[in-house]
Order: C-alpha cells, then structure tokens, then sequence
C-alpha cells in the first residue's frame, strides 16, 4: 500500500501490535481510516507529545472540524467528537470544565479511598476463593470488572440498581463494531440512563460527586456552572473512563505477570514493586489503544515535509507510541519491571492539559487488587494458553473478552 493511501485500521483489534508496528513504519504521523473518517494516527511519542501540549490542536470538533456536522449524523463513534465535557473542550471552556470535577480526584481524596478499595477487594477476592478446585475463574468477569464499577459507582453515587445497566451501555461505547444504527441507540438509552440518575439525584442528593455537579449546575448563576448538556456529559465521561480503562488495566497486568514468571518473582523477591507492575502494564498494554479525536487549529508542518492541515482530524495513537523503539529501544516489545527510567515512562493516561484526571485513583485501584491478588493466589495459572485469550473486538480499549485463570490459594 501507497504511504498516500490511508491505512484502514481494523475495527476489531485482532492484531493490534502489527497494526501498531506498521504505523510506525510509515513514519511519525500517517493518514488511516478510522471507521470510514480519515484522520492523522501519531505514533512518534516526541511529535504526540509536542501535538497534545501546543495550541495548535484541539479537542473541539464543533469549532476546529469542519467535517464535524456531517460526521456525527452517521460515524459509530460519534459520541467520542459529540458529547459536550471536558473531554472534547479548548481553551478557556477546557479549563472551566475540568476545574470543576478536579477537586473529586485531589490526592486526599484519592488516599481516603484506600481503605474502602482494600474492602472492596478482599471481598472480591472472598468470593473468588469459592472458587472449585482445578476449575478457572474468569477474572475479567469476578474481579476486573466489579472492582472499578464499585469505585466509581461510589464516587458518583450511582444506584446499585442501576450498575449493571450502566455497564452495557459504557461497553458499547467503546465497541467499535457497532453499525450506525446500533451505535445511535446505544447513545439513545445511555442518555436515558444518565437523565434517569439526575433525576434521582436532584430528589434524593447524597455525598456524591454527581450530587455535588447537580449543585453546582442549579446554584451557580455566573456563567461558570455547567449547563444541562454539559452536566450529563460530565457523567458520561466520568462513569464511562472511571471504569472501561482500569478494567483493561487490570486484565492486562495479571495477563502478563502470569505469562512472565520471571518478572513476578522480581516483585515477589523486592527488585520491583507493585506500582512498578502498573506502570510498565500502562507501557507494555495501555488499556486504550486509539483516543478518537484531536483537530488542527492550523496548518502543522511535519519534520518529513508531509503537512497535516487545518481542520485535519489527529488520532493519538498511544499504544503504538508507548512501545516506539526511539522511547524505549530494543526492550519496547518486552514486559519489563526493572527498566531504569526513572517514574512512568508513558503515555497511557494521555498528556498535557488533557492529562487524565482519573490517574491517581486508577493506580490505587491497580496496585491494591494486584498485591492481594498475588498474596491470596500466588500460584494462579492461566487456565487457557496465552495465544487463545480474545481480544475485545475495539480499535479503542485493549482487554480480553475473557480471563480465565486456574486460582489454586495459599495453604
């Protein structure tokens, strides 16, 4: 294929990391379709970097995509350019937004949640103890999943009625082999539920983080509040990114600690910590591969003389940059605990004004179920080779359909 002709990128995800190492082969920045929209995928880490921190791209596709109005009407992925938060924001508007969900994920509050995930595990980890004898637990299902749902839920004092349902729908969010029409009437029912939970909120206000964005969305006359759109997005962002991505973040660790013996027992022998099993986890298998959709602002003049132009559509495309040879060297394709750099050497919660606000509460969420679980189960095993573990069918999130795993606890 002509390095001029888009890359088709596969909607399923089969076979992320040769996708991945044919994007950097066709350079820094290289044309591909995401689901029939043509967008630059970025897969140099020194370009992303200097792309996410300039004011030369934005988030905003209704004033920075001229494609925007015609697009939404029919991409799967609509929701992604569409929803009015913090997520799809510039500029001064960015910075309102983020500056009033900020406060929810402050260090303090974070560690006061230490205690209440520590519980959350353990009886997690009670359940899957009843586990029979020799036959596979799938820990996507048992642990991956319920844990972070339970945190967030809390934190946003979502209902536990309405958990599961939440779930559906967040997952086809990020499915990208939905048609059109499915796409469209998973947003339909996804907002009905958010509608649902303000509702119940307004009556029924409680120490939530929704609760608190309701207030602040009634009480506040300035201009600074959120308005009604912007409230219900806010959920959606933070229900949706405070789940999907710690589940794949935990799936993706177990998966490589129980495929990599060797890297365990550093852990388990103290030449590696457990933060050090999370960040090399973000590194080796971020839980997303593709985050739909960054805009130019103006003309951007690449090093390799290629001109990504006004109004192009930009794919950060941070798997494929995490594992670059020029970041990381011959190592980039191995799982390795003890690398030398010094702090997270990443790009797995994004970068810059955008950086993800979530970050502290998924680490504390990945290091506490991590450590209990290899202390409760230090010889689990995968109950399946490593070759026959499904992917999730996404260009986007990057888990296993399934996980299943032979637990045989400690005596």
């Amino acid at each position: 294929m002509s390095l001029s002709e888009p890359l088709t990128l596969d909607p399923t995800g089969s076979d992320h990391h040769g996708e991945h190492r044919t994007l950097r082969a066709r350079g820094p920045a290289t044309r591909v379709d995401v689901l029939g929209v043509t967008a630059w995928s970025v897969s140099d880490p020194a370009l992303l970097k200097k792309l996410l921190t300039g004011p030369d791209v934005s988030k905003d596709g209704r004033q920075h995509w001229p494609r925007f109005a015609e697009t939404v009407a029919t991409w799967p992925l609509a929701l992604w350019v569409a929803a009015e938060n913090m997520f799809t924001s510039y500029g001064g508007d960015h910075r309102r937004l983020r500056r009033m969900v900020a406060p929810s994920f402050s260090a303090r509050r974070v560690a006061a949640l230490g205690e209440r995930v520590e519980r959350m595990v353990d009886d997690l980890l009670d359940a899957l103890a009843a586990t029979p004898d020799g036959q596979a637990a799938d820990l996507r299902e048992a642990l991956c999943y319920p844990l972070p749902i339970r945190v967030i839920s809390d934190l946003m004092g979502v209902p536990e009625t309405r958990r599961e349902g939440f779930r559906e729908l967040v997952d086809n969010v990020f499915s990208t082999t939905l048609t059109p029409e499915e796409a469209a009437a998973n947003t339909v029912k996804l907002y009905e539920a958010l509608d649902a939970l303000i509702v119940e909120k307004r009556e029924h206000p409680g120490d939530d983080m929704t609760s608190l964005l309701i207030a602040a969305r009634d009480e506040e006359g300035d201009g600074s509040a959120l308005s009604e759109t912007e409230l219900r997005d806010t959920l959606l962002l933070m229900i949706s990114a405070g789940y999907e991505t710690t589940v794949n973040l935990l799936d993706q660790a177990i998966t490589a600690l129980l495929t990599h013996p060797e890297q365990l027992a550093h852990v388990r022998e103290g030449r590696a910590t457990w933060t050090d099993v999370v960040e090399e986890t973000l590194r080796y298998e971020p839980a997303v591969k593709h985050l739909p959709l960054r805009f130019a602002v103006r003309d951007i003049p690449l090093a390799d003389g290629q001109v990504i132009n006004k109004g192009d559509a930009i794919l950060p495309s941070y798997a494929a940059a995490n594992r670059h040879p020029d970041w990381h060297g011959e190592s980039a394709d191995s799982f390795e605990l003890t690398r030398s750099a010094p702090g997270p050497e990443h790009l797995a919660f994004g970068y810059g004004a955008h950086f993800c606000l979530g970050a502290p509460l998924a680490r504390l969420e990945g290091t506490t179920a991590l450590e209990k679980f290899f202390a409760r189960f230090p010889d689990a095993e995968l109950g399946v080779p490593v070759t026959k573990l499904r992917p999730v069918p996404s260009l986007i999130t990057n888990g296993h359909q399934t996980l299943p795993v032979v637990l045989r606890p400690a005596g």
